[in-house]
């Protein structure tokens, strides 16, 4: 899953950190057929239910290879990895929740070019669809490899959405904007008992990536150069999530935000009941089972402002790499193929962790669990308008801009749209512009 929040600030680390310790020569790589050996370390970010579908697959990856000891590191979060890479002490292999440091690892070397691994082994990369192709490679430069994917689909209280007298969730952003007024419940005073879909960028996976295909909104021009000024569906985006963001009052859902759960925990507030719909990825499905078992819901595509772009939604996924710093960089490929390669293992992840296989043959293996709920979200995997950010040698600091522009926005201290996308524009490109 793609933890938004802890995106904030990573940019910075990734440029204060890359240039730290230089890298180490690469090491030569084994001839075909070499049987790997010794010893690697795998740092991974995830906790609890999730870490144990790991240390099962890990389990599976060294009865295969016996003469390859794994030692697992859960809990690590890209904050950790990117620090200890620039110290010289990082993990032979690392899984990123952020698709978004693939440029900047490969334009820096914190993660190896694979490529040469992948030529000796025959690899056939066109065995997973072209957008995860794309976000796990930068610049011809082939450093990351996909850990299963997520896409980003729409939640709604079944129960709460009868009650209301609607009978089918929202497909336009209209429709959406008229079911959050009729789901929401105030007290008298006005203030927030529940909101039928908070609008607030930053609430949980309310991010501009995230609401984005809604409309169809671009990031960057082919020249790599920031497009979000003199692309119309970022301001219509805007202006329509600033017009519901006003018909709550922006007071009134900071002070109801606040007093909301964590969105890791049991207390997510559609879990809660506390909101009637949520824009969230494929992993809630686990959650909901796991931590709500008894909420009635159901999961569609995400409204849009086009008709014609319904169905379509946002692609990220979790990325692996070997480490600049890697020990063992043969065993540590050998591990790297394993999980992201392997059809057996593919499937027994996404049974495990409720993420998208990245595998084209592993979406339909018949013993990949799939219900109706977990359908819809291989339908917007697959939908051909779904998207994702793109790679950028800056990382995510062309989104962290951008995220700083819409607090800005939504809270009313912006009030100029086209002027301050247009600065936006600016900032981003004087990034770019250092970064080379």
């Amino acid at each position: 899953m793609r933890r938004t929040r802890i995106l904030a600030g990573l940019a910075a680390l990734l440029a204060v950190t890359a240039a730290c310790t230089p890298a180490p020569e690469p090491k030569p790589i084994a001839t075909p057929g070499v049987e790997p050996s010794g010893e690697i370390e795998l740092w991974h970010f995830f906790t609890d239910r999730e870490a144990k579908a790991i240390d099962g697959i890990i389990a599976d990856f060294q009865a295969k290879y016996p003469k390859v000891k794994v030692t697992v590191k859960g809990g690590q979060d890209d904050s950790k990895v990117v620090q200890a890479i620039g110290a010289g002490t990082g993990p032979d292999v690392a899984i990123s929740y952020s698709t978004d440091i693939v440029g900047k690892f490969c334009a820096t070397g914190g993660w190896v070019d694979l490529t040469p691994y992948v030529q000796r082994d025959g690899v056939d990369l066109k065995v997973m669809p072209e957008v995860v192709r794309s976000y796990t490679e930068f610049r011809g430069k082939r450093c990351a490899m996909p850990f299963l994917a997520d896409a980003y689909g729409f939640y709604f209280n079944k129960k709460m959405l009868a009650d209301a007298g609607i009978a089918n969730p929202p497909k336009t952003l209209d429709e959406l904007t008229e079911a959050a007024k009729k789901l929401t419940v105030r007290k008298p005073d006005g203030t927030i008992e529940r909101a039928g879909f908070l609008p607030l960028f930053g609430f949980y996976e309310n991010s501009p990536s995230h609401l984005g295909p809604m409309v169809g909104a671009q990031w960057l021009k082919p020249d790599g150069t920031s497009a979000i000024g003199g692309d119309p569906q970022w301001q219509a985006l805007l202006k329509w999530q600033k017009d519901l963001v006003d018909w709550y009052g922006y007071d009134k859902l900071e002070k109801f935000r606040a007093s909301l759960g964590d969105e890791w925990s049991a207390d997510n507030a559609f879990q809660k009941g506390q909101i009637a719909m949520a824009v969230d990825g494929e992993w809630r499905l686990a959650f909901l089972k796991d931590q709500a078992p008894n909420v009635e819901y159901g999961v569609s595509p995400l409204p849009t402002a086009d008709a014609s772009r319904y169905g379509s939604g946002y692609i990220s996924g979790n990325v692996i790499g070997v480490s600049r710093t890697a020990k063992n960089p043969e065993a540590a490929w050998a591990l790297v193929k394993y999980l992201t390669l392997d059809q057996g293992a593919q499937v027994k992840l996404s049974n495990g962790i409720r993420n998208v296989p990245t595998l084209t043959s592993a979406l339909t293996a018949p013993d990949l669990q799939v219900d109706d709920n977990f359908k819809v979200f291989l339908s917007i995997f697959a939908h051909a308008q779904s998207g994702t950010t793109p790679p950028s040698a800056v990382g995510p600091a062309y989104q962290e801009t951008f995220g700083t522009f819409v607090d800005a926005w939504q809270s009313g201290q912006k009030k100029d749209l086209p002027a301050g996308l247009s600065e936006v524009d600016k900032q981003i490109n004087d990034v770019i512009k250092l970064a080379g």
